[in-house]
């Protein structure tokens, strides 16, 4: 078993939620590469959802292991969609859980049977949207995209074409105070 298959196995995507509802078809687009289907799922109107973090740890360790010239203009703009959700001004880390892990706990996630799914999204705060939770989502995503700068400063290096979305990219993810140099 390879490790993509092993990563998208052992995450439960049925009991999390995308702008869309459930994340069940989220191996299948990470597999075969639907970059702008994904994207569309993970982030909605600035908002970032339950599996966010986990497609990008997923869709980061894999595009460190591809050669500039073989990365996507499409996968870019999921990467870029994303961080213009995040607004590091307000991100609190006070208010995010402690390790990522802890978002699969089952306080977080949905039950396993969708049938009264439309029920939990009326909810004030829907399971897996409390504060703690969902700030988790912004902070976990942002520092994701954070660890992979090298990434994306070695594929800006090494594509001309997708260097402008990379360098918009890397000016998103420079907080104040950051030594991320940006050309």
């Amino acid at each position: 078993m390879n490790s993509l298959t092993h990563l998208t196995i052992n995450i439960p995507w049925q009991r999390l939620t995308t702008a869309y509802g459930r994340g069940t078809d989220i191996p299948r687009l990470i597999q075969s590469r639907q970059y702008e289907e994904l994207a569309n799922l993970i982030e909605h109107q600035s908002t970032l959802w339950q599996t966010t973090p986990w497609v990008l740890l997923i869709l980061l360790q894999e595009l460190a292991k591809q050669k500039p010239e073989q990365v996507s203009s499409q996968e870019m703009e999921l990467y870029l969609a994303v961080a213009s959700a995040i607004n590091v001004d307000e991100m609190n880390s006070q208010n995010a859980v402690e390790t990522m892990n802890e978002l699969l706990d089952a306080k977080y996630l949905w039950p396993e049977d969708e049938e009264d799914d439309e029920v939990w999204w009326e909810e004030e705060e829907p399971r897996g949207y409390e504060q703690e939770a969902f700030s988790s989502y912004f902070s976990f995503s942002y520092l994701l995209l954070k660890d992979a700068i090298p990434v994306f400063t070695a594929i800006m290096e090494g594509n001309d074409k997708l260097a402008p979305a990379i360098q918009e990219l890397l000016h998103m993810l420079q907080a104040d105070g950051d030594s991320a140099v940006v050309e």
